[in-house]
């Protein structure tokens, strides 16, 4: 039986697939001179709600707050859920909690809203930080 992940579990992933790439994409970076330019300000010169958000995990996760903030503020919300989706993880591995339930088609629905509004917000300080806005 394949195992069921919640929202939460699978952002918390993310997350810490993130600060692993974001540990090792320096020394990456720096010995193979490669970079992962955004496809979208590549092409068009316009950037996307994502823009940042390598450089952001890289300064978070040397600390660097004000630089991580700089360069995508989202960076902080993938932050806390991965450190509230780990314990989560754990547990339900161990058998303490149960298999997340299903969410609601409404639930669904508000959280995609949610998530709409959020990548809305990202896009604005992307444009506004490359002087479109």
């Amino acid at each position: 039986m394949r195992r069921q992940f919640s929202v939460p579990e699978r952002l918390g992933g993310f997350g810490v697939t993130a600060a692993v790439a974001a540990t090792l994409w320096p020394t990456f970076t720096a010995s193979t001179g490669l970079g992962a330019p955004c496809l979208l300000f590549a092409f068009t010169g316009v950037p996307c709600p994502g823009c940042g958000l390598t450089t952001a995990a890289v300064a978070l996760m040397r600390g660097h707050l004000a630089d991580a903030a700089a360069a995508n503020p989202g960076i902080f919300g993938l932050a806390a859920v991965t450190v509230v989706a780990l314990p989560l993880i754990v547990l339900r591995q161990l058998g303490v909690i149960s298999a997340p339930v299903p969410w609601s088609d409404r639930a669904r629905s508000r959280m995609g809203r949610v998530m709409l509004v959020a990548a809305a917000m990202s896009w604005v300080f992307q444009l506004h930080r490359f002087g479109f806005a």
